[in-house]
């Protein structure tokens, strides 16, 4: 990580009565819960009393087994708390988002808030919401440039196993238990770092993967029987989850994390999607494999944006609609046109 960019943080944060805020995105997976607590465990041991974490809705289950997770306020249920933090705050670190929008109820809040905003961030092309940038796009995930953050702040001694399991929780799940996006010598150094600390790798990983409800088991048995399209001519594999769906099966906040990956299990698939019916919009999560870039995919047909193999957007349709303009799309791309996708 670029010293450079660190220096001017380090410079605010040698007052110790600044009051903090951190904020990540909205429907936080575990590379933003892992990046935001392990910040927070940071700061408060290098004695930043006055420092709160914030996400904008509820995090999955899976996640709420990490150290500090009960202190998080959460925007949509404790809103007059979460204005009250943000406009009192005097340095506000943004995580794990590289627009303002993404915390969506909360972002409003955020643009008019006096606080000095600084953004620690893997995803590309951040927008200028923020005053200073701390933006590593090759980096695994946000946790491991809070991991080297610290190192730049001449602070690694400072990180302990509760630190430690935080970052490890980010790192392993933002990689898909190192699957994807981390093909850097220099995140498995940090890794072997975390776990000479302590931590338990294993016990972590049962924790976040073998918690799962009979609900959530059985939603995905329906996710890969009856809601699993291939698209074989297309290298395209989707699946799709309605709102009766996720009613029938007891939905809760995290349940489809990680099932858009299974379809990159089919052989022949190079491109996986997942379409969610949300009240407000349907909800897609892109995958894919190699150089196929589904960052342009879901910025330039989905109102969204990502990594090259791992990118999210929406559709402001019935869940019908969208999946047809989905298909549409992909089988319209010209040869040219998937050529471009694939960089």
């Amino acid at each position: 990580m670029n010293k450079t960019l660190i220096e001017p943080v380090k410079k605010l944060l040698s007052d110790k009565s600044k009051k903090i805020l951190i904020v990540s995105h909205v429907n936080p997976d575990g590379d933003a819960i892992g990046s935001s607590l392990a910040l927070f465990h940071f700061l408060k041991k290098t004695g930043f009393e006055n420092t709160v974490s914030i996400s904008p809705n509820a995090f999955p289950s899976f996640l709420q087994w990490l150290p500090g997770s009960e202190e998080i306020i959460l925007g949509n249920k404790q809103s007059a708390l979460s204005s009250e933090k943000i406009k009192e705050a005097d340095l506000i670190f943004c995580l794990d988002f590289n627009d303002v929008e993404r915390t969506e109820d909360l972002a409003n809040r955020l643009r008019k808030a006096r606080g000095i905003k600084i953004l620690i961030d893997h995803h590309p092309d951040p927008k200028p919401h923020f005053d200073h940038v701390i933006s590593q796009v090759s980096a695994s995930s946000t946790s491991e440039m809070i991991y080297e953050f610290i190192v730049g702040m001449e602070s690694e001694s400072i990180i302990d196993k509760i630190i430690a399991e935080c970052l490890y929780a980010g790192i392993v799940t933002d990689t898909g238990s190192f699957s994807y996006g981390c093909n850097n010598p220099r995140t498995y150094e940090i890794v072997a770092n975390l776990i000479s600390l302590g931590i338990d790798g294993e016990n972590i990983h049962r924790l976040i993967y073998d918690t799962y409800s009979e609900h959530r088991m059985r939603l995905l048995g329906l996710c890969l029987s009856s809601n699993l399209v291939v698209m074989h001519e297309h290298s395209t594999a989707y699946i799709f989850l309605s709102a009766s769906d996720l009613k029938k099966f007891n939905y809760q906040e995290g349940d489809t994390e990680g099932v858009v990956n299974y379809g990159l299990s089919i052989k022949g698939i190079r491109l996986s999607a997942i379409f969610i019916e949300r009240k407000e919009n349907i909800k897609i999560s892109f995958r894919s494999e190699g150089n196929l870039n589904v960052n342009n995919l879901a910025r330039d047909y989905f109102n969204g944006g990502g990594h090259k193999n791992a990118a999210g957007g929406n559709f402001k349709d019935t869940l019908e609609n969208t999946i047809r303009y989905f298909e549409s799309t992909i089988k319209n791309l010209s040869r040219e046109e998937f050529r471009a996708l694939e960089g």
